[in-house]
């Protein structure tokens, strides 16, 4: 499998419960910057299973401009993943995005390809 360049990758969290067959699920979700100066906030589910690292189209939840939006939507995304997997005896503990933890990797980004 080849490896995808995650260096927009800006934020990540992963998180793992029981899928319905009994085995392991791992959930993806990140923040990242795209083309056109705007935020992707991905969510995928076991992507260690696929043949390659690049996000699929379907896996994005949100696409903007707004940093704040981007955030909104992958503490939504966050939250409601934790809540399915408390009811399966997680412990919820899992830090959401924050904008001081993007604006760093986003300024590194920004005027590294300068």
């Amino acid at each position: 499998m080849r490896k995808a360049d995650t260096s927009a990758r800006f934020a990540e969290r992963v998180l793992h419960g029981v899928a319905d067959d009994g085995g392991e699920e791992r959930i993806v979700i990140w923040i990242e910057r795209l083309p056109g100066a705007m935020w992707g906030v991905g969510r995928a589910v076991n992507p260690q299973h696929r043949p390659s690292d690049r996000p699929r189209r379907d896996d994005y939840v949100f696409q903007g401009h707004e940093l704040d939006d981007a955030l909104e939507a992958a503490n939504a995304a966050l939250e409601d993943d934790v809540r399915v997997l408390e009811e399966e005896g997680f412990d919820g503990r899992v830090r959401p995005f924050t904008r001081s933890e993007l604006l760093k990797p986003l300024e590194r980004w920004f005027f590294g390809r300068r």
